[in-house]
């Protein structure tokens, strides 16, 4: 399995939050927050966001879509090294059962994807703004459900 390389980051919590803050961008920061929430290890965690990242390039407003993925480095190679390549998406009926499937495919349980797509909502609110996010979860099929 591909794996890119991770530099430690160190970041402080938002105060009176006991969150930790996510400079938007951060790629790094995206995978070790995920693989910290779910309980599961970096390659799998970023496997996870090139797969959901896939899923909204595809299936949400694509102008919306690229701008986030746009203002994550690293992005683009987690999709590529998560591609669907063989065609199992489109086997599936591709949107979000075939999403989850591919999920469950990395030996994620249904918690742990519900953790990994609600943290990825939050970093993209973080990201490109909690309005450009809304308008992407409200366009995208049943993204609404991890909102």
């Amino acid at each position: 399995m591909n794996f890119i390389p991770r530099k430690p980051k160190m970041v402080s919590p938002k105060e009176g939050t006991g969150h930790v803050s996510v400079r938007a961008g951060d790629m790094d920061e995206l995978v070790e927050r995920l693989a910290t929430k779910a309980g599961i290890d970096d390659a799998v965690a970023e496997k996870s966001v090139g797969i959901i990242l896939e899923y909204l390039r595809n299936e949400g407003p694509s102008e919306k879509v690229q701008a986030l993925i746009d203002q994550i480095p690293g992005a683009e190679t987690a999709i590529g090294l998560s591609s669907s390549g063989d065609g199992l998406g489109k086997w599936m009926g591709g949107g979000l059962m075939a999403v989850g499937t591919r999920l469950m495919g990395l030996g994620l349980g249904i918690g742990e994807i519900q953790k990994i797509a609600r943290e990825l909502l939050v970093f993209g609110q973080g990201t490109i703004g909690a309005d450009r996010m809304g308008e992407i979860v409200a366009s995208t099929p049943g993204l609404s459900q991890f909102a």
